[in-house]
């Protein structure tokens, strides 16, 4: 099994900053992606960023050149840095990491954080 703490979550004013890390640990072989969505209140959750574990990475248009998505290998932690920070922003942020795992990592699996909400105010 894999657990995902996330954390960093809270309150902040429009044009603020926060940061987010989200820690796997358990019976881990190697993390491929690591990503990070949101689900605001009545709405989908979408995607805001992902992260390969060659570090290439991808954004949602409404978060590109104010959130920025980084991992360290060797913690299996994923962060996300959002600047910049807009009311619509507000929502709860879950982390999603594919994880390999048994011998040679020849199984996968998707596991989720808890979530962790974000509030912007106006």
């Amino acid at each position: 099994q894999v657990q995902l703490v996330e954390s960093g979550g809270g309150l902040v004013q429009a044009g603020g900053s926060l940061r987010l890390s989200c820690a796997a640990s358990g019976s881990i072989f190697s993390i491929n992606v690591m990503g990070w969505y949101r689900q605001a209140p009545g709405k989908q959750r979408e995607l805001v960023t992902i992260i390969t574990n060659s570090g290439s990475t991808n954004y949602a248009d409404s978060v590109k050149g104010r959130f920025t998505i980084s991992r360290d290998n060797a913690k299996n932690t994923v962060y996300l840095q959002m600047n910049s920070l807009k009311p619509e922003d507000t929502a709860v942020y879950f982390c999603n990491c594919n994880v390999a795992y048994g011998g040679g990592g020849r199984f996968t699996r998707d596991y989720w954080g808890q979530g962790t909400q974000v509030t912007v105010s106006s």
